[in-house]
């Protein structure tokens, strides 16, 4: 049996890191639903990039927008939606059969709004209303303004990607935000039925400190991370507060392991999903890291409950001079200051094609 299906059974939900026009028109994201327990799928500045850069499959859509006056932001978000509302559709069984547990696809908001609150909620909303996709979760950056927009955002009735969160004391802010959206709305008497997901980076820890720790150390930093914010999480789910929340019908925020490709050439191309095999998580991938592990046939783990070993391995990297604290500040700022360029870069692409379109018209 593949893998991707072991995981599947596992309660580990699958989701492709990626969508391009040509991965929907080729039928290849129907057949990873089908042949590969794909579940899901997440979105950012960068895939949108590459996609529209790489393909001449977005020019009659721009062309066609251009004539009715967009540009700019306006222009990527609908060509975004429309690429996302066909990716909903496939997932549309999943979400109706798992009762909106799985069946998810993600949209990032700018990145330029990452430090500003109000905007980020007036965004979050009017691109979900825009949407009208009910498996569509906006991504929030779980940044310090980043927090109360969350929080706001879910009150609303808005699902939640919660993304750039690197440590535990990341998540846990992401999931107070989240508890305190869902019991605002049980106190308002409102549906409490909302979607959200926390998205902690994964391999960004390994590549930061690839020069800096021994060689027994290597490529261990972010699946440490990993162990540690698993317990936090499954010590958060059986809260008495959270059980609380359960009781009046609320759904927990499910943790999802993102950046989880492979970086480091020496080691394996599944390294990371394999030792974050768990059940009632996510693992969005990129695709090769998808076939790669579509080629495997057996699991070698499962996440413990209790974090296993991390605290000591942690330990080992504070030895080694490892601020780990510093480093996950570092690396959310980083981060953020990433998902700008990248949003400048697709600024730039759209943009190029915008002006090439017009002199091929012209």
């Amino acid at each position: 049996m593949k893998a991707t299906r072991l995981l599947h059974d596992l309660g580990q939900s699958i989701w492709l890191d990626n969508i391009t026009r040509d991965l929907l028109d080729s039928g290849t994201l129907k057949r990873y639903i089908d042949d590969l327990s794909v579940t899901g799928l997440t979105s950012n500045p960068t895939i949108f990039d590459h996609a529209i850069k790489n393909s001449t499959a977005y020019d009659a859509a721009i062309r066609e927008k251009l004539g009715k006056g967009k540009h700019g932001e306006a222009l990527f978000f609908d060509l975004a939606l429309e690429d996302l509302r066909r990716a909903a559709d496939l997932f549309r069984p999943i979400h109706n059969r798992t009762n909106g547990v799985d069946g998810w696809v993600s949209l990032e908001i700018s990145p330029l709004l990452a430090y500003d609150t109000a905007q980020t909620v007036n965004a979050a909303k009017d691109l979900f209303a825009r949407a009208g996709m009910p498996n569509l979760l906006i991504k929030i950056p779980g940044t310090r303004e980043g927090l109360p927009a969350i929080e706001e955002a879910i009150f609303a009735g808005v699902p939640v990607n919660v993304t750039l969160l690197f440590s535990r004391e990341h998540y846990l802010a992401a999931a107070e935000a989240f508890l305190r959206g869902i019991e605002r709305r049980i106190e308002a008497g409102l549906e409490d039925h909302i979607g959200s997901v926390a998205s902690v980076f994964i391999s960004r820890w390994d590549v930061a400190v690839m020069n800096q720790v021994p060689a027994p150390l290597r490529d261990r930093l972010g699946i440490a991370i990993a162990k540690r914010t698993y317990k936090a999480a499954r010590d958060l789910r059986s809260s008495p507060r959270w059980q609380r929340a359960y009781d009046r019908g609320a759904r927990p925020q499910r943790l999802l392991w993102a950046s989880t490709g492979t970086k480091d050439p020496k080691a394996s191309d599944v390294l990371y999903v394999k030792a974050l095999a768990a059940p009632d998580t996510v693992n969005t991938m990129p695709e090769s890291t998808l076939n790669a592990l579509a080629s495997h046939t057996e699991l070698t783990s499962i996440l413990p409950d209790d974090g296993g070993d991390c605290e000591q391995v942690l330990a080992e990297f504070g030895k080694a001079g490892i601020d780990i604290e510093a480093l996950a500040g570092r690396l959310q700022d980083e981060g953020a200051q990433s998902f700008v360029q990248s949003w400048n870069d697709l600024m730039a692409v759209l943009a190029s094609k915008s002006a090439m379109v017009n002199k091929a018209c012209g």
